[in-house]
């Protein structure tokens, strides 16, 4: 039984309905809801006796709380013997249930091991084979040297045939002349009866010169001849003994057939035997080819068979398998019984209880130590999992940009009047955040001290359009966009400043500007700009003047206009126009428009607000805009100690009176 299932049947309220039953003589009022709510049955250790193998040896601890010392012990020895006599029964009833399993199946899994065994070895009998895959291996090396000794026969007969044409060619005879022209040139009679002929023949040529060819000498002669030969056609066929078809008797044919010089006579042998071998090595190949056929139909058979044997082979293994493991296991629960290796074990005896009230000065010593802990904890846990950017150094170490400015976190400022008047007829006054913003020296200086490093850091070439943009919305972008748009006015720069945000403008609303023509308006119109009249003038009390592109109404597809031909047409002329135009430009992560914007621009401004944005998001940021001119990079919501020097006074205009 598994660790949880054990300790759930120690709290069983079937066994503490026993511990109940035992108790009720000493103390009557006690009850299984009491005694289950009181008592604590936990798992102390499992012994591991070493070598990597567990052991299944399980230790519980059981407590039982109450006031009185006395009922602790006594009700757990009430627990002791319940579950004494709980493991004697379990102990009795896994005997009875294991031996019983095993018993029955055993004579049931005798029968199919004796039952597979024997259909394999009528099989085996059946079918003469003992391994098919061996002997399929066995027919299958003997086929092939067959094969090889086919190609070897054949590749002789080949040779053979070549060297018996070659030979035949030589002598000029067929096999059949030349074996007889060499049996009779090889016998001595026959030579003897051809050499009497040929001297019957020059007497005869002797006489025909004297005598007509009725003379009787020449009559004799003929009639000799005549005789000689009939005795050379009877040693001919003694010679050949009718093993070779008859010859021509008649004419000059039959003196010329043993007539062979020795050179001759060695060609004619070498023929015979040529023949004599290739019959030989044809009847071989033939023999050999009758083997071939007979062992592939022999292996035609032994895909089948070799099927049947691997359904009946490894069926006797699993069967014998399976009986060896119900043996062992009767074995091996036999022997286990017989060490109690499932008897219940009393460790320590109960005891009488020992007071576990609280401890006041323990408990507080203890709370403070562990609020120590968990706070030094929670704050390493919060260093390490913050990502944010928190100083400016930091967020100079994530990019290879310059930090041109810092621009120190927004006070709490009291509402002022607008230092922006704008033209008549329009409601064009500032929101309250706005003009607190831009009249806060603090703000004013920095950005002044911005432009003044923008302007030092690309002397070489003037920039006539830069890009304000961030990682990520929320970052004061806007609000840079807007301060430094007045500190280039202030130092007589004609300024554009252009809301390029069409999907989420601001510009108009710190403003207070209409938005009915804008960019998009610009953007989907032929309109020429001399005749454009959306570009709205903002002039300061201080004479600071600025021109203002809203962003217009949003389009359906932004950035298809960021991206068109008449957005590089429009940035063109606006430089020209102009000596500075910025543009305020949506965050770089999510959307394609601020990358757009800056494709058209001579040099793009990254803001990045202190606390709130992430190295992750930095990097992310920076890794879009790296193949763009990035000229610098400005920490928004600084905290640094230059801000809080005193400013110098100077002159409100509005009401001709000096603030500090």
């Amino acid at each position: 039984v598994d660790n949880a299932t054990q300790l759930n049947l120690m709290r069983s309220s079937v066994l503490l309905k026993q511990a109940v039953t035992l108790l009720e003589l000493n103390y009557p009022s006690i009850d299984v809801e009491e005694l289950k709510s009181s008592l604590k049955v936990s798992q102390v250790v499992e012994d591991d006796h070493g070598g990597g193998k567990k052991v299944n040896t399980k230790i519980f601890a059981i407590a039982y709380t109450d006031s009185d010392p006395v009922k602790t012990q006594t009700v757990l020895h009430a627990l002791q013997r319940v579950y004494q006599n709980y493991n004697l029964e379990q102990q009795q009833q896994r005997l009875d249930k294991g031996f019983g399993f095993i018993n029955e199946q055993l004579p049931h899994m005798q029968h199919k091991v004796n039952q597979a065994e024997a259909s394999l070895e009528q099989f085996r009998e059946q079918q003469n084979l003992i391994d098919p895959a061996l002997q399929a291996k066995a027919l299958t090396e003997r086929l092939n040297t067959i094969q090889q000794e086919q190609q070897t026969t054949r590749t002789k007969i080949r040779h053979l045939q070549a060297q018996y044409t070659s030979l035949q060619q030589q002598l000029g005879r067929s096999p059949q002349d030349a074996l007889i022209a060499s049996r009779l040139s090889q016998s001595s009679r026959y030579q003897s009866l051809l050499d009497e002929i040929q001297k019957t023949e020059l007497a005869l040529v002797k006489e025909r010169l004297r005598f007509q060819d009725n003379a009787p000498t020449i009559q004799d002669l003929l009639a000799q001849r005549q005789n000689q030969r009939r005795v050379l056609q009877r040693e001919v066929g003694r010679v050949l003994q009718n093993e070779l078809p008859p010859i021509q008797t008649r004419g000059e044919a039959l003196l010329k057939q043993g007539q062979l010089g020795s050179l001759d006579l060695g060609i004619a042998n070498k023929l015979a035997e040529a023949q004599v071998e290739l019959q030989a090595l044809q009847a071989q190949s033939r023999s050999l080819l009758n083997t071939e056929q007979q062992l592939r139909a022999e292996l035609n058979r032994f895909p089948n068979l070799m099927a049947e044997f691997s359904r009946l082979q490894p069926e006797v293994e699993i069967n014998r398998a399976t009986l060896q493991e119900l043996l062992k296991a009767r074995q091996d629960l036999g022997l286990e019984l017989a060490r109690n290796k499932f008897d219940w074990q009393v460790v320590e005896q109960p005891e009488l209880g020992e007071r576990i009230a609280p401890d006041l000065k323990q408990n507080l010593l203890l709370g403070i130590v562990a609020g120590l802990t968990l706070g030094a904890i929670a704050t390493f846990l919060r260093e390490a999992i913050d990502d944010s950017v928190h100083t400016s150094d930091d967020l100079k170490k994530q990019v290879d940009w310059p930090l041109l400015g810092m621009v120190p976190e927004l006070m709490n400022l009291e509402a002022q009047e607008p230092i922006i008047s704008l033209p008549f007829r329009k409601s064009l006054a500032l929101a309250p955040s706005t003009p607190q913003v831009m009249d806060w020296m603090p703000f004013r200086e920095a950005l002044d001290l911005l432009y003044k490093n923008i302007q030092l850091l690309n002397s070489a070439s003037v920039l006539k359009s830069l890009v304000f943009t961030s990682a990520l919305a929320g970052e004061g972008k806007s609000t840079l966009a807007l301060g430094l748009a007045m500190s280039a006015a202030r130092l007589h720069q004609r300024v554009l400043l252009i809301d390029a945000d069409l999907r989420r403008p601001s510009l108009h609303k710190q403003l207070n500007l209409p938005n009915e023509q804008g960019l998009a308006t610009l953007l989907t119109s032929e309109t020429p700009l001399q005749h454009f009249t959306g570009i709205q003038q903002i002039t300061s009390p201080s004479d600071i003047r600025i021109a203002v592109l809203t962003s217009g109404p949003t389009p359906a597809d932004p950035a298809k206009l960021l991206s068109s031909q008449r957005m590089a047409e429009i940035m063109a002329a606006f430089e020209q126009s102009y000596d500075l135009v910025i543009l305020d430009a949506p965050p770089v992560l999510g959307i394609v428009d601020a990358i757009l914007v800056a494709s058209f621009c001579k040099g793009v401004v990254m803001t990045g607000r202190i606390g709130q944005v992430t190295r992750s998001e930095l990097s992310q940021a920076a890794a879009m805009l790296n193949r763009l001119n990035v000229i610098g990079l400005v920490a928004n919501g600084a905290n640094s100690p230059i801000y809080n020097y005193p400013p110098y006074p100077y002159t409100d205009r509005r009401h001709n009176r000096q603030q500090p």
